[in-house]
């Protein structure tokens, strides 16, 4: 049976035994590298249809989504749709307040390009690739709500912490393609630095914490 953990398995996307560095912030013995999932077109293009196929039921004008991965799978999702309800489903995504490479709890995100005209007074989907505390996807989902759309639901490919991440923390309806649990840490409990094993830089937000880290140290 084809399901979501069985696609990422599949193109080397689940990596563990290792220091990585996640997109939150906090550092984590296993990484799921959604990058190595997009260069696989016809993998990507099946949880595209794995979102749409769990929300079909739902009154979508609108699909939405952070930038940067949750961009290609909102395509997707917004294609499938439109399949399926015979009309057009548009496509948008939010991108972060200070650049590409800020912590998710250190920016917000929001809409350039002109795209919150395709948000007022719509129905909108919102999704995510992976969730660890949720706070990117939850504050696109808050980007909807203050450009005057409706959140009707929330979805992500992958939710790592479904006792935290849930409908309360959305304020919408939640749901997810798949579950795989994983531990992590804030940097001043984490095991990993504890035992000095190297951050990956290669993988995730690691070299990018590092030169930060740097920097601080000669402050």
């Amino acid at each position: 049976m084809i399901n979501i953990i069985s696609i990422l398995k599949k193109t080397g996307a689940i990596l563990t035994d290792d220091h990585f560095v996640l997109t939150s912030g906090r550092h984590s013995g296993t990484y799921i590298n959604k990058d190595f999932l997009y260069p696989h077109v016809l993998e990507t293009a099946k949880v595209g249809k794995m979102f749409a196929d769990k929300m079909k039921t739902k009154s979508i004008d609108v699909v939405a989504a952070p930038a940067v991965g949750g961009t290609i799978l909102c395509t997707w999702t917004a294609y499938y749709l439109s399949k399926f309800k015979k009309k057009e489903i548009t496509s948008v995504y939010t991108e972060k307040s200070q650049g590409t490479f800020a912590s998710a709890t250190e920016s917000e995100q929001i809409f350039r390009r002109g795209y919150d005209t395709f948000i007022k007074g719509k129905k909108v989907l919102v999704i995510e690739d992976l969730t660890t505390t949720g706070i990117s996807v939850k504050k696109t989902a808050d980007a909807v709500r203050k450009a005057g759309g409706t959140v009707v639901a929330v979805c992500v490919m992958v939710n790592r912490d479904s006792k935290h991440v849930n409908s309360k923390l959305m304020e919408a309806p939640f749901y997810s393609l798949g579950e795989f649990p994983a531990v992590s840490y804030a940097e001043e409990s984490c095991p990993l630095c504890e035992k000095k094993v190297p951050i990956n830089i290669k993988i995730g937000h690691g070299k990018k914490y590092l030169e930060v880290k740097k920097a601080s140290l000669k402050q």
